[in-house]
């Protein structure tokens, strides 16, 4: 990044490597996240501030372990090892690292720490604190120059330093929320060690990317597939204040869009001059969906059923704007860690179009988000200057409704969970928890249940509400919405969308008493009812 301080992590294939990267970005200091092999020269011309290991899965005394260049701890620049990290920095440096034993220091997950306050790392934060742990490996001895600065009852080397030289190694996992002050840490490790200036922000993001972007595009034409969701939006906003006209936007409105949805994105982007083409496709749609129940089977034909609207559309595209040379996606980090998963053609299948249409003969994929987390996103989509309706929207992925309505898809059913879910967002909006649950939507589900509506019996689906709050969208915790919004809200719909139904598919909304879910777990959720 171009006249800023940078701060380079080395990722040993630890699962935090890019968590690491945005806690630094957080503190205002450009980071990037660059492979261990990379050579010292290639470090010396980004000429970083600091040096940040991750974890990793290894053990440092393996042959076929990951190893960084020795020299790399001669150019004078701060380093911090964090997990792997860490024990990689003792034993490059002369210390011994073995496996450690149940009675020793193998440790995992929250842990009571102790620290030295003296220590730069620690400094102005408590003594003793929460951390992560996760390693079953043990520094048996530091190397020469280094000091125990953090202990726990079962490990005396839970963090070292040789503060002379500016090395740092933690057994912990300080960029996770579990570790009580990680963030901090880093702060003390960014600016007291390494002596940052904090001269980034994401409207630099946001200008540096507009300006690599033109620099890439030159008098090209880009198009983008608009979903409406948060990430595509920002996307699409970047690239118009980008290249403007050389921009053509693709809305495909499948009728599994939230209420009102489709003529909100397109109000939208009236602002820009962009070339956007909206086509109404619900009813080819819910034809491709036609008789199948299984999730797996809707997500293949709604990403199917994109091309062939692709296809319909190619002539279309080719009269307006001519030929496309670059192809742009909202892609962000969580998605491109789904996509390096064994079964990622199974998690991202809706996005997985098997090739594209003949017309889209492009030289290069543009992915101006792919480094950002959710979060970081939205401040972008303020920067660039997009409603707080559309920035705050829920995230709402490709499939939308067909992966919120179990069992069949249909007209009927669409109709009624949107309305459903419309109260639902509002009622939460009216409560003041909009900005506290980050995720809520509801679900028609194909359980029947037994009720009594006007003195008759009736045996018709429930519909369940779901809200989780995250940071990230990398893990989540259950929302506690509180019981009075839940009665609010569940009336409204028993009422409401009842009415409006031309046949009784719901009868009684079941509040969610507990979800826990983590999208980097099998299986993805688990509900406890009441």
């Amino acid at each position: 990044m171009e006249n800023h301080q940078l701060v380079l992590v080395l990722d040993f294939g630890g699962q935090y490597n890019q968590l690491i990267a945005r806690r630094v970005r957080e503190h205002n200091v450009y980071c990037e996240v660059k492979p261990y092999k990379t050579s010292i020269e290639e470090i010396k011309a980004l000429n970083p501030i600091g040096i940040i290991f991750t974890g990793g899965p290894n053990s440092v005394y393996e042959e076929k372990s990951p190893k960084c260049d020795p020299a790399l701890f001669e150019l004078g620049v701060p380093v911090l090892g964090i997990c792997y990290g860490c024990q990689l920095m003792a034993h490059t440096l002369g210390g011994e690292v073995t496996a450690a034993q149940e009675d020793t220091a193998r440790e995992y997950g929250k842990t009571e720490t102790f620290y030295n306050t003296d220590c730069k790392l620690f400094k102005g934060l408590p003594e003793q604190g929460i951390s992560w742990m996760s390693h079953g490996d043990y520094m048996a001895k530091v190397p020469e120059g280094f000091d125990l600065v953090a202990h726990t009852d079962m490990c005396p080397t839970a963090a070292i330093a040789d503060e002379k030289r500016g090395f740092y190694g933690v057994q912990y996992h300080p960029e996770v929320n579990h570790t009580e002050n990680g963030s901090l840490m880093l702060k003390n490790f960014l600016y007291e060690v390494c002596h940052a200036k904090g001269d980034w922000t994401m409207g630099d993001y946001k200008n540096s990317s507009i300006k690599a972007i033109r620099e890439k595009v030159g008098d090209g034409k880009v198009l983008l597939a608009l979903s409406g969701g948060v990430d595509s939006s920002v996307a699409a906003a970047l690239l118009a204040e980008a290249v403007g006209n050389q921009l053509t936007c693709v809305f495909v409105d499948h009728g599994l869009m939230r209420k009102n949805e489709g003529d909100e994105v397109e109000a939208a982007f009236s602002k820009w001059d962009i070339n956007l083409i909206r086509m109404n496709e619900e009813d080819a749609f819910l034809g491709a969906l036609k008789g199948l129940t299984d999730p797996e089977d809707k997500r293949k034909a709604i990403g199917a059923q994109f091309i062939r609207t692709f296809e319909k559309m190619g002539k279309q595209i080719g009269e307006q704007v001519g030929k496309i040379d670059y192809l742009a996606q909202g892609t962000i980090y969580p998605d491109v860690i789904e996509s390096g998963k064994d079964d990622a053609a199974v998690i991202k299948s809706h996005h997985n179009v098997g090739g594209l249409p003949d017309f889209v003969d492009f030289k290069e994929i543009i992915e101006p988000l792919r480094m950002l987390f959710k979060d970081e996103v939205r401040q972008l989509g303020f920067e660039l200057g997009l409603s707080e309706q559309l920035v705050m929207r829920q995230p709402f992925p490709g499939p939308g409704l067909g992966i919120r309505i179990t069992g069949e898809i249909t007209k009927e059913k669409c109709d009624i969970l949107r309305e459903a879910d419309a109260i639902f967002r509002e009622e939460i909006a009216n409560a003041g928890l909009d900005k506290e649950i980050n995720q809520y939507f509801a679900v028609l589900t194909n359980t029947r249940t037994v009720g009594v509506m006007g003195d008759s019996r009736t045996y018709d689906y429930a519909l369940a509400l779901r809200g989780v709050t995250t940071s990230d969208f990398m893990t989540a915790d259950w929302a506690r919405i509180p019981y009075d919004v839940l009665d609010r809200i569940s009336v409204r719909i028993v009422n409401e969308v009842l009415d409006k139904a031309s046949s009784r598919i719901v009868n009684e909304v079941v509040g969610v008493n507990r979800i826990v879910y983590d999208i980097t777990s099998k299986p993805p959720a688990t509900i406890e009812w009441e």
